[in-house]
């Protein structure tokens, strides 16, 4: 194990599967003790156990982010178990793609709920405690199609473009107590949502990428585990975009 993050606690959301879990494993790597936050306790847990059983620290929790209340109460029980929290990665979210003249207002709030205000739950839920030790770093999971959006997804382009909002507006709000605030904008990375594509698809929208492949997650925990590193500490308020060069 490396200690660039040693003796630092991170909690990371949606870390069951995919990119959440990619990135709760790279900060255990560099030594960060892991709260690991997925909606299901099975998919938690695995994360957590992969963990331990490679050396690190990790406990493992099942909540749903767009619980307010909820929340709170587990950022209550993750800083009695932990005592601290100098890292959180808001990166839980899901999709219900559809045309807007199909979408359901129950597609929307779930969307929303989960992407956006999940987000602003969990950074409610630890900014007093980071307020207090004068240092934190937040890392918010936002995505391409917040910047570009793409037709049958407003509901996600919606959510995620407000992460970028709120990460900047965050980020102004507690610069003065030495907390961080950045975004990491994936593109297409091979996860479960990206493999129900069918290779025509997979086919074309690697054409649009200039590095000519579609990311894999540990591009993606890369990047934040650079945000939330000691080489980051005069980076705040900025949207990195970790997409081959799609969007650039």
């Amino acid at each position: 194990m490396m200690s660039l993050l040693q003796d630092q606690v991170a909690i990371v959301t949606g870390a069951g599967r995919g990119i959440g879990e990619a990135i709760a494993k790279q900060l255990a790597s560099l030594g960060a003790q892991v709260a690991v936050i997925s909606r299901t306790e099975g998919n938690s847990k695995k994360t957590a156990d992969a963990i331990c059983e490679a050396g690190g620290f990790a406990r493992a929790y099942a909540e749903d982010v767009a619980n307010y209340q909820a929340v709170q109460n587990l950022g209550e029980r993750i800083l009695s178990d932990f005592k601290k929290v100098d890292i959180l990665v808001n990166n839980a979210g899901v999709t219900r793609d559809t045309l807007l003249l199909r979408m359901t207002t129950e597609q929307w709030d779930e969307v929303l709920d989960t992407n956006l205000k999940g987000a602003f739950n969990f950074i409610k839920a630890v900014i007093r405690s980071m307020t207090k030790q004068r240092s934190g770093r937040i890392i918010n999971i936002t995505s391409v199609i917040g910047l570009i959006g793409n037709a049958g997804q407003a509901n996600y382009a919606a959510s995620k473009a407000g992460l970028i909002g709120l990460t900047k507006s965050v980020a102004r709000e507690f610069a003065g107590r030495n907390i961080t605030v950045n975004a990491v904008a994936p593109g297409f990375i091979d996860t479960d949502m990206t493999a129900v594509l069918a290779g025509d698809w997979r086919e074309k929208i690697t054409e649009q990428i200039p590095l000519g492949r579609i990311g894999k997650v540990e591009d993606i925990a890369a990047a934040v585990a650079f945000l939330a590193g000691p080489q980051a500490s005069y980076i705040t308020g900025q949207v990195l975009t970790v997409d081959g060069g799609m969007v650039m």
